[in-house]
């Protein structure tokens, strides 16, 4: 691999030092070494393999980090990384201790928004761009860099429709490469297409009409077109537009073709691109699998069953339900809020509606849960994937706050399965007709029964509401844990040699709690601890205190879970490790409270 260019780039500066005509030479590189890191280290990888051009193209022209350089979602910034004096510890990234997989202001002078959410940059640079007018720096530039699946959410058209009216000086640049994570779906996806063909006549242009300077489509791979563009634009002052073509995965054929799979393929062969394939056998399911064939086969039993999506089919595994019933599942694109409402829509003429969401996203669609399907009592069914810690993506896609966010709205069921034969159940007795809707929340990654589908695939049975199980009798101590989380406290009390002090009850229900059973653990134990894997503030534990402050209960109450703190990216384990609630840590608890 050649790196005679870019081992000698440390900063944009350095970049800034070489000839136009070597530009392509530095793309090939940058390309190498991307593909030669995430091969090993994985990583997001077609989304800034797209970029590559595009990338050095805007170091070469703006003067970063002076002039301001925002990418939205964040996916294809590695190149940005690497050029921006992280290329030596680049293969730190997403590890534990090591760089952010997305930009993040902390990190760098060059990062000038934090991002991992979509379609937040347009109105991000917006804000830098008025506030340089405010302060007489007439001459900087501010660029948002956004995907087509991201500038078809409603915050990126609200930036849009602020701009047009301004005098900021703000380019917005469009990478149109007809996908996201899943391929982009809408009607603003079939009028880009239009553009892109030659089919839309210029007078015609949407984005004209919004009081942008227009120009494009440019091949967002001719790095000597964009730079030629991006110097046109740069003298030209208020809102400017740059329609760009690229193809994400770029460079790498496979990653090229398969853009779905190569978006993040996990550990691959850098030369032919094979990805290894790790064996499933014998292994549990995936939660989001267990979600998307359950789901499934209830929607082949009841026709009333509806599901949505905003832009995870893949993700989710809406995606099985998708291909054998398009008229009844729906990708929404980047669209949370339209998700919820779509589907408290839905609910008011009888439809049982599946609303899949990652616990993450669902915070973007707060004020829509509350107004529109809690007040009303709609019996939506939101199913939160990713739930709790989900590792290397870090800050920005912890689904750690969903128990606290949710707790407090009226007549919503909060439900978290310890494991995937309850959540198949929840899903059972969620569209058997529930007069509340109910937020069901469950964790990225596997479960714990490989032979899931061969004992128990289709074997419903229902679930009482509210009700809480006790897995372990004890005589002192009581552990109270809602959700997979329990699993470690099972394994963890297996490992001790004495556990008969210790008693473990699943609260599966955060809300409503089981308030029958709480007053008899209350009454029978000296101590509760309780254990979550999202935030200790206003979470489940949150739950007990108020119980017992309500009750008068002054029996000691230890809360664990995530802290007070937003937690960075690392494996699963080692950030339950951070939390103290991997089996380790609760075995070494554990131990000493019994002594």
């Amino acid at each position: 691999m050649s790196n005679n260019l870019l081992s000698n780039i440390y900063y944009p500066t350095d970049l800034r030092k070489l000839e136009e005509v070597q530009l392509p030479q530095v793309a090939k590189e940058l390309r190498e070494f991307i593909i030669a890191i995430v091969s090993v280290k994985e990583g997001h990888l077609g989304a800034s393999l797209g970029v590559i051009e595009l990338t050095i193209a805007l170091h070469y022209v703006f003067n970063t980090p002076t002039d301001l350089l925002i990418w939205d979602v964040g996916h294809q910034a590695y190149g940005h990384k690497i050029l921006t004096g992280r290329r030596e510890n680049f293969d730190t990234n997403r590890q534990l201790g090591g760089i952010s997989g997305f930009p993040k202001r902390t990190e760098s002078p060059y990062d000038a928004f934090g991002v991992g959410h979509s379609s937040t940059a347009i109105s991000a640079a917006l804000g830098m761009a008025i506030a340089s007018n405010l302060k007489g720096d007439f001459d900087k530039q501010h660029i948002a860099v956004i995907g087509d699946a991201s500038i078809a959410s409603g915050m990126a058209f609200e930036g849009l429709n602020h701009a047009g009216v301004t005098n900021a000086n703000l380019l917005v640049i469009l990478n149109d490469n007809a996908i996201g994570i899943d391929p982009s779906v809408g009607a603003l996806k079939n009028y880009l297409t239009s553009v892109k063909n030659g089919k839309n006549p210029r007078q015609n242009n949407m984005i004209k009409s919004l009081n942008f300077d227009y120009s494009g489509p440019v091949d967002g791979h001719d790095i000597f077109a964009v730079i030629k563009e991006l110097r046109r634009l740069q003298k030209i002052k208020g809102p400017k537009f740059l329609h760009l073509i690229t193809t994400k995965g770029k460079g790498l054929k496979q990653a090229e073709e398969n853009q779905v799979k190569y978006h993040a393929p996990g550990k691959f062969d850098a030369k032919s691109g094979e990805i290894y394939l790790k064996s499933e056998e014998n292994l549990p399911p995936k939660y989001q699998d267990v979600f998307g064939l359950t789901v499934l086969d209830l929607a082949q039993k009841n026709q009333k069953i509806l599901g949505i999506t905003p832009a995870m089919p893949s993700g989710s595994s809406l995606k099985f339900m998708m291909e054998a019933m398009p008229e009844r599942a729906f990708d929404v694109g980047i669209a949370e809020q339209h998700a919820v409402t779509l589907a408290a829509g839905m609910a008011t003429q009888g439809m049982v509606v599946f609303c899949n969401i990652y616990s993450t996203f669902l915070q973007r669609a707060y004020d829509q849960i509350i107004h529109d399907v809690a007040l009303q009592n709609l019996a939506v069914i939101f199913c939160l994937d990713r739930a709790g810690l989900v590792g290397e993506d870090g800050a920005t896609h912890h689904g750690v706050f969903d128990i606290a966010y949710l707790r407090c709205v009226p007549n919503l069921i909060i439900y978290a399965p310890l494991n995937e034969i309850d959540l198949q159940n929840i899903l059972y007795t969620a569209q058997l007709g529930l007069q509340n809707p109910i937020a069901i929340r469950y964790p990225r990654g596997r479960g714990q029964n490989a032979y899931w589908r061969q004992n128990n695939f289709g074997k419903y049975q229902p679930i009482a509401i509210g009700k809480s199980v006790c897995l372990k009798t004890g005589t002192q101590i009581a552990v109270l844990s809602t959700g997979t989380i329990g699993n470690n406290v099972r394994q963890a009390l297996k490992n001790l040699l004495e556990p008969e002090a210790i008693a473990h009850y699943n609260f599966a229900f955060v809300k409503p709690l089981d308030e029958k059973e709480l007053h008899l653990i209350f009454a029978q134990f000296k101590s509760i601890l309780t254990i979550e894997d999202g935030t200790i503030v206003g979470g489940f534990g949150s739950g007990i205190l108020e119980f017992a402050s309500q009750n008068n209960y002054l029996i000691p109450i230890t809360t664990l879970g995530v802290p007070d703190a937003f937690i960075e990216h690392g494996t699963v384990t080692e950030l339950q490790q951070f939390c103290k609630i991997d089996v380790s840590s609760l075995e070494l608890l554990f131990s000493k409270i019994i002594l």
